[in-house]
């Protein structure tokens, strides 16, 4: 599960990586303790440029149901909103905010993004190259 604050820039970007870098044999959850009123138009153009359409997430809320329910807890700049449940991973990833910046922030947040996503898929799925 990816959890930021409006879940509308970095945990959309690092579900829609995650989602298509494994082939569906991760299930992807992302969520905000915040949640915005939509996805950040400039993380959606920089998804495309990587051939990942993220126009139809929506921003959703975080509850203590969906972080219980997962098996890893991504936080990106919200950590002490999110619950804690024993036996769930915790990992917290400091990332620039992409809101109200232009393209080319966006495009580094997103490839910070996608390294770490890389990273975090070669330790779900051990083996798989």
């Amino acid at each position: 599960m990816f959890v930021c604050v409006h879940n509308a820039g970095r945990s959309q970007m690092a579900a829609g990586y995650l989602t298509a870098l494994s082939h569906g044999e991760v299930e992807v959850r992302s969520a905000g303790s915040a949640p915005a009123d939509q996805i950040n138009p400039v993380a959606v153009q920089a998804m495309a440029e990587e051939g990942i359409d993220i126009t139809a997430a929506r921003p959703k809320i975080l509850t203590p149901d969906a972080v219980q329910a997962s098996d890893v807890v991504i936080t990106m700049g919200c950590g002490d909103a999110c619950p804690f449940f024993p036996g769930v991973r915790y990992e917290d990833w400091e990332l620039e905010d992409p809101a109200g910046k232009d393209l080319g922030t966006v495009r580094r947040v997103r490839d910070d993004i996608r390294a770490r996503v890389e990273t975090l898929l070669g330790e779900l799925l051990p083996g798989r190259a």
